[in-house]
């Protein structure tokens, strides 16, 4: 799913805007319409020859040799006559009134040859003359992304949107061409936006970008996959929007590994979000219709039982003299008091076998962890008094794992620490049902 291009569907006609001239010599006819720009492989331009933003009155050039430069420019067929033209003009004239349209004819017929140095160089000297441009900020954009620019396509496409709400209909263009126009280049806008911050990592500012791309054509999997990606990867995260476009854009994949691998990425984040296998499938049944998430739209997140929780269902499903030893220590250091009390009686003075690994050794004493985590840690979770001294031939080193017996008369909760006496090695193997060091999960928080 790297590299996604955006299909660029941008048709119009280009319209030179003709200035009025002061004197009036023989007008020449209306240039004719550019033909559409040049195709990239895998996705098509962007096209710079759309209608430009003409100002709200009538341009007019006073000087009939300017204004016969101008003209005689526009209408050349040839692209490398015209943009020969257009320079010259440009550079005879740098204060012409028709300096931006001028610009964007010029900008128009370098994509049209393919000239993209110069489709850029054109487009950043008509921001130059107007910020607000929205073609040569749509361009920009377009070829920033494609370039891989993030930062400056984030910037030209936010840019580009904001002025387009101040862009003016030109003359000799249809009110529907127009609007059909502006949503055209919003869309883009907005993907470009959205992709960019993306990969910026500015998860608010590419959900953004993106839901707006995904609403104004919800079957474009090149901007679902991204804006679920944009709603998974931000901290907090958003997984029930991000959930549903996942879903959505499996359904939207054709290629059969792409669709697998994202059925499996989506399975995943589910499974971690839910808790449960329950709902996955409706969730891809209901998003290969709907295109956006519904306004009741929601997914029950999973949360883990408190360790208290834990302890209850522990104490609910064995017997105390059945549970292991990590099992007896979160019960006495999480439970409620009524399921202490029901493990604390069950195993209080009752001598007990185990195994258990040394953290310090003395003749009369052991301190010793008997659970997975504490061992891990090297901290002792058990301090057991010896019924008579440790032959110095016996005395077990630090580290070293043992089976001992030992009855429990006291405990401290946290940190946990079980006190034993009456302390016994055993150099036999101990009895089926000893308590071993269990693979103790630590409790969920």
């Amino acid at each position: 799913m790297k590299n996604l291009l955006v299909a660029l569907v941008l048709s119009a006609a280009a319209v030179a805007q003709t200035p009025a001239p002061q004197a009036q010599p023989a007008q020449p006819a209306q240039p004719a319409a550019q033909q559409p720009a040049a195709q990239q492989p895998a996705a098509q331009q962007p096209s710079a020859a759309q209608p430009a933003a003409p100002a709200q009155q009538k341009k007019e050039i006073k000087d009939p040799a300017e204004y016969n430069a101008y003209v005689g420019a526009v209408q050349q067929q040839d692209p490398t006559a015209k943009i020969s033209g257009l320079e010259a003009f440009l550079t005879q004239y740098p204060n012409s009134v028709m300096k931006e349209d001028a610009l964007d004819l010029l900008m128009a017929t370098y994509q049209q040859a393919n000239n993209q140095a110069k489709v850029v160089e054109t487009a950043n000297k008509i921001l130059a003359a107007n910020p607000d441009n929205v073609k040569a900020l749509v361009l920009l954009a377009y070829y920033d992304r494609a370039g891989q620019k993030w930062a400056d396509a984030k910037q030209h496409a936010e840019r580009g949107l904001q002025a387009l709400p101040k862009w003016t209909k030109p003359e000799g263009v249809s009110d529907a061409d127009f609007e059909k126009q502006k949503t055209q280049f919003s869309g883009l806008l907005s993907s470009v936006a959205g992709l960019s911050a993306l990969q910026l990592k500015d998860y608010p500012a590419a959900q953004k970008g993106l839901r707006a791309a995904v609403e104004a054509d919800p079957k474009n999997v090149e901007n679902v996959y991204p804006l679920a990606l944009a709603y998974l990867s931000a901290t907090p995260s958003d997984d029930v929007n991000g959930l549903f476009f996942i879903a959505r854009a499996a359904n939207l994949i054709t290629d059969p590994k792409g669709k697998a691998d994202v059925i499996k990425f989506g399975h995943s984040r589910y499974l971690k979000y839910h808790g449960a296998e329950d709902g996955w499938n409706e969730l891809l049944a209901q998003t290969a219709t709907t295109p956006l998430p519904p306004a009741d739209f929601t997914i029950k997140q999973y949360v883990p039982p408190t360790p208290a929780e834990q302890a209850a269902d522990i104490v609910k499903q064995k017997k105390p003299e059945t549970m292991d030893f990590a099992e007896w220590e979160l019960v006495l250091s999480e439970g409620k008091p009524e399921d202490v009390d029901v493990v604390w009686t069950a195993i209080k003075g009752k001598p007990l076998q185990f195994v258990a690994q040394v953290i310090s050794v003395t003749p009369t004493k052991l301190t010793l962890a008997a659970s997975v985590d504490d061992i891990q840690k090297k901290v002792a979770d058990i301090e057991l008094t010896m019924n008579a001294a440790i032959p110095a031939k016996l005395l077990p080193k630090e580290g070293a794992e043992l089976t001992v017996e030992g009855t429990p008369v006291s405990y401290t909760p946290k940190p946990f620490m079980m006190v034993m006496e009456k302390g016994s090695l055993l150099t036999k193997a101990p009895p089926a049902g000893a308590t071993k060091p269990p693979v103790r999960k630590k409790p969920s928080q």
